[in-house]
């Protein structure tokens, strides 16, 4: 049986399987550990080289950089720009698609803050408890 409130209106099967998939997408194409971490570096840096990408997303491999910008590539979200000379220089940056994610980036901010510090106060409150 549903349940219903103001906040959480009863959704019908089909409507809560399409929210499903929608998310199911979304953490599809900027999920796992490291692609917003990315997309974070060259939103606020700019155009990177690979071996600079590395340097500033501490503690991702060459090899699993190396699939997420690949991936991130495939959903629309980094473009690979070569440039022929000596040595061939490769640079990722951001494409105009990859701003849609503005809005995701700033509530995943604001509550990622929210819940570190609700953490840390509990925290605090319990060590506060424990030495009364």
């Amino acid at each position: 049986m549903e349940t219903q409130t103001a906040e959480h209106p009863a959704r019908s099967a089909k409507a809560c399987a399409a929210r499903l998939n929608a998310i199911h997408d979304a953490i599809y194409a900027i999920g796992g550990k490291w692609k917003l971490k990315i997309i974070i570096v060259l939103r606020e840096e700019g155009s990177k080289r690979f071996n600079e990408l590395q340097r500033l997303v501490t503690g991702i491999s060459a090899r699993v950089l190396s699939n997420e910008l690949r991936e991130l590539e495939l959903n629309g979200f980094v473009i690979r720009k070569v440039y022929d000379g000596r040595p061939v220089v490769v640079e990722y940056e951001l494409t105009d698609y990859s701003d849609t994610l503005g809005g995701v980036l700033h509530a995943l901010d604001a509550w990622g803050t929210m819940h570190r510090e609700k953490i840390r106060s509990e925290m605090q409150a319990a060590a506060n408890s424990e030495t009364k």
